[in-house]
């Protein structure tokens, strides 16, 4: 079936969780030591790509 998420379709659906969990786990540990060194534009990348990997997570999970 083709459709508009080629990730899924070619790899199963577990993988793109697994990468995505991922980035989701860099982009909190990249927001978690923005804090310590004191620097705004970790806090921003971090917050875009928790924003983008929680977008990517509903699009999965809705491709049973």
């Amino acid at each position: 079936k083709r459709g508009s998420y080629p990730c899924v379709v070619c790899c199963c659906r577990k993988k793109c969780l697994l990468f995505n969990d991922m980035v989701l786990i860099i982009a909190t540990l990249n927001t978690g030591f923005s804090r310590r060194a004191k620097s705004l534009e970790m806090i921003l990348i971090g917050r875009f790509l928790e924003g983008f990997s929680a977008g990517r997570t509903l699009h999965y999970s809705m491709l049973m």
